[in-house]
Formats: C-alpha cells, structure tokens, sequence
C-alpha cells in the first residue's frame, strides 16, 4: 500500500542548458549556428541559409534546443582540452546544424545528406547523437558532463549479461552437482554459433539428441538449462551509454552501485527512451587515438604539423595504395574480404570509399548488388536507369540505390513526396509491413503519373526501391565513417613508419595484432 509508482511515458526530462542572460535557448542556438556557418562556408548562400533557417524551424518546434546545446558543448569541451573527436556517425551527419556547430565534421550539402533521416519533422521522437572520442580520454568528457550537470543527474545505463546455451548448461551443471569433466563434454557440443540455442543445437547435432533421448540424467539437465536460457544472469555497465536527467535520476529511475565507483540506472537503454530521460552514447575509438598518436609522432620527429580538417580528399597515392588492397590499420577496411572488394573496385574517389563500406555487408554481398556495382563503376556493364530523372540521384553509385537517403530522394523527386513522408516510407521498406507498403506504393505510383512517368515504369520504381531498401545503409554514417578511414589511409599512404608505430601502440596488449602488424611493417 505504501508503493506508489507512476510511470510517465509522454514526457520528456530533458535537462535545460543555461544560457547566458537575456537570450533564449532558441536564439542562442541560432546565435552558434551563424557563427558557425561563417567559419564552414566563405559566405552563407541562400541555399545555406534556406537549409539552416529550415533545421532551426524544426528542432525548435520540437523542443530540442537544449538538447544540441548540450551536445555542442561538450563536445567544444573536447575539442579545446585536444580530446580527438569523431567526424560523426549515424545519421546526425545529415544535419547542417551539426556541422556548424562542429558536432560533426562532414558537409551535408556536399554530400546530399538529409536532414529528415535524422529528425522526422512529422515523427517527434528524441534525436540520437552519438559521439566517438578517443579511446584513451573519453572518461574526460563523462566526468565534465557529470561536474556540469551535478552527480546525481548523471548515471551510466545497466545493460544485463544473459545466460547464452552453454553459459546456462555449465551453470546448471554446477549447482546440480553434475561432475564437470561431464558438463564441460555436453556445453562443448552446443556449436559456438551466433543465437543458438539448446533446442536447435539438439537439432544440428545428432550426437547430442541420442544422449538426450537415451541418457536421463542428460535430459534432466539439458531441460533445466533450456528454461533457464536467455535469462538475465549479470549485470554489467552499457559500453557507452550515459543518461542525463534535469533531476535527481533517482526521481524517474532506480539506480544501482557497479564497482566500487559507477551508478548506473537499473532500467535498460530502451526503458529510459521510452520514459524520456537523455541517453547519449560516449564511444570511445581505439582508431581515433592512433590517429592521434601519428600525429603527435609526426610533428616530434619530423616537425610536420597534419591537419585532418585540411586534407584533400583527391590524394592519388592513398587511391593507388586502397586498390591494392594494402589496408593492415585502415580503419573499416582491413578485414580479408574487404580487401579482395577493394582490389576489385579500385576506388577513385571519396565517394567510392563511401561505397564500400555500405557494400560490405550480407545484404549486397548476398544479392549481387555489389558486384553489380563493381562491373558498372569498371565499364564491364553498362549502366541502366529505368527513368532518365533517377541519373542525377544515382550517379555516384553508377546506377544502384545502395542508400537510404537514395530512396528517400527518388520518391521526393519522382513522386512529389515531401522528405519527412519519404522517410516514413523508408521506414515502412525497412520494416517490410505488407499493409503500409501497398498504401505507400499506391501514392508512390500516383505521385509519379502526376510528374508524367507512366505506371507501369512507376510500379517498377516502386518495387526496385523496396528490394533495396530493405538492406539499404544510411549514407551519413558511411560518409563519416569513411572520413576516419581516408584518414588512417593518409597517414599509411604518407607517413607509413609513423602510423605502423602508433598503430602496434595501440594494439600493444594483444599479442596476435602485434604479431600481425609487425609482419605487416616487414
């Protein structure tokens, strides 16, 4: 009687930046963005302006001022402690309020990255920035954040271990009193495979069914270990996961002691989300401080000072030396099949650096897709448009929607689709929910014959976006990841002693990439 919870899901806790006095957070976001568009463009076209004055609209609409407030300053914390920061990562890169407030590193014009990917005008649902910083320091940026918004406000994020096949085997096993040489046979013949379970491992190993159907004490225990799998076994702190509440967290969340130091919030990420508390994602990248390191090692020993921010994206020596697929260190491109994917494309530009990393996934590899774009790009195929207004679009990916945002143009310029409703429809392709989608492809199609493109030419639009996008990857990810990467590959291409030097640092703890790296360097 005395336990009074309530739990509010329609509100949103976001705690409030203070400005200095006489502005509103509003005004002082514009304020930033203006003196950041400044400092980004030799002057503010009306393109940009258009753009920028559009965002602000709608994130101040929304309420979420404080909330990139926020994140523009500790990040600027970052930046002037010298704490290397990420370009950016998912699909806050769209944003052109980001990028001029130095949130994120990457034009948006420049690379036709929308806005709506990230913050849906039409879907009010909290934005998602998350923040690579380097792996050494990024404990920095939490502790400023926890001494800015006060200790109780600030709290890592529970995330819960749970008891996989053979965990539950080995653990039941043990308080049954089985013999562990025993236990230890029947956990090693569960095969070591992504989402497998006692039930399909008694299906794909036939050895295992027979001594369960002959052997009792087996049965027993394979039973008991079958109830207990996917349970919650431990509880950990969330890899990157920082919440920040405009009260004591206490009042909306419990809490629990980790360690002898970490607080973190008993509810999982996606509870928070859903009570509206701020998650934020604080991911440090080893990579980042490779980067650094080089760097540092760069102007010691040769008295060299590389900007990163400055770098032209056409250097031919580092196109030369990713075609050959000599990326040991490149950041996202080292593993074996992405070198063979590499020596086939023979990347040329940015663009193509970009490509490869939206390829290089089961969804194009599995489909053709990406060998479809290896033959266009090298002129062994030639290129089909099934509209003549899709080239524009589908230029840089010589005629394949390898991205969302790819998707979303097509049906904005071909459908008259505004890009907050083609969002949706991207959403709706994801998903694959039959009943929307033949909603969505009846004004698709009706939006095409109003622009004059027939409908049988309209349909088949339709059918090959949604083929696509069903594992379409977000542009403005790849773009910024493939940022890092370009730079790491810089750094090899240029300074190769320098980069191997800061790279065996990095991996200094783990015997098999120091032995790797070091015949790499050989």
């Amino acid at each position: 009687e005395k336990c009074n919870v309530k739990l509010d899901f329609n509100t949103i806790h976001l705690p409030s930046f203070e400005v200095p006095e006489g502005v509103t957070q509003d005004e002082f976001l514009e304020k930033l963005c203006y003196e950041g568009a400044a400092e980004r463009y030799p002057e503010i076209t009306d393109k940009i302006k258009k753009r920028l004055d559009y965002e602000l609209d709608t994130i101040k609409k929304m309420g979420y001022s404080s909330y990139f407030l926020i994140v523009w300053d500790f990040i600027n914390y970052a930046r002037k402690n010298n704490i290397m920061v990420g370009p950016g990562r998912g699909s806050a890169a769209g944003s052109l309020v980001a990028y001029c407030l130095h949130i994120t590193n990457i034009d948006p014009l420049k690379y036709n990255l929308l806005f709506e990917r990230f913050l849906n005008p039409e879907r009010v649902s909290m934005p998602d920035i998350d923040v690579d910083f380097c792996y050494e320091r990024r404990q920095e940026v939490i502790d400023y954040v926890v001494r800015k918004y006060g200790q109780d406000r600030v709290a890592q994020i529970v995330t819960f271990g749970t008891m996989a096949a053979r965990a539950a085997i080995r653990d039941v096993g043990r308080v049954m009193g089985y013999p562990y040489g025993e236990v230890d046979t029947i956990a090693k013949m569960i095969p070591q495979e992504i989402g497998m379970t006692i039930e399909n491992a008694l299906i794909v190993n036939p050895e295992l069914k027979k001594m369960y159907d002959e052997n009792e004490r087996i049965k027993r225990l394979l039973d008991v270990a079958k109830a207990l799998e996917g349970f919650p076994r431990h509880a950990s702190t969330h890899a990157a996961g920082v919440v920040i509440s405009k009260d004591p967290i206490v009042e909306h969340v419990p809490l629990h002691k980790i360690g002898d130091s970490n607080v973190a919030t008993q509810y999982t990420m996606t509870a928070l989300e859903e009570l509206g508390l701020l998650k934020m994602d604080f991911l440090g990248l080893r990579t980042l401080t490779v980067i650094r390191d080089a760097i540092n090692i760069i102007r010691h020993t040769k008295g060299k000072e590389v900007n990163l921010d400055k770098l032209s994206l056409n250097d031919k020596k580092v196109y030369e030396m990713l075609g050959q697929g000599n990326t040991a260190g490149v950041f996202q491109l080292e593993s074996s099949g992405m070198r063979n994917l590499l020596t086939e494309l023979k990347p040329e530009s940015f663009q193509d650096v970009a490509a490869i990393i939206g390829l290089y996934r089961p969804g194009p590899l599995g489909s053709g897709a990406a060998d479809d774009f290896i033959k266009s790009k090298n002129g062994q195929k030639p290129i089909n448009y099934l509209h003549p207004a899709l080239k524009p679009i589908l230029d840089e990916t010589y005629g394949i929607i390898l991205y969302q945002e790819q998707a979303m143009q097509i049906a904005q310029e071909l459908a008259g689709f505004s890009l907050a409703q083609a969002d949706i429809l991207r959403k709706a392709m994801g998903k694959k929910k039959q009943d929307v989608m033949a909603a969505q492809r009846e004004s698709f199609v009706d939006g095409c014959i109003k622009n004059g493109i027939d409908k049988i030419t309209a349909g088949k639009i339709f059918d090959e976006i949604s083929y696509f996008a069903g594992y379409g990857f977000n542009k403005a990810h790849t773009a910024a990841y493939a940022v890092i990467a370009y730079q790491t590959a810089y750094l090899k291409a240029h300074f190769p002693v320098e980069f191997m030097a800061a790279l065996l640092t990095s991996v200094i703890d783990n015997t098999d990439k120091v032995a790797y790296y070091i015949n790499e360097c050989r």
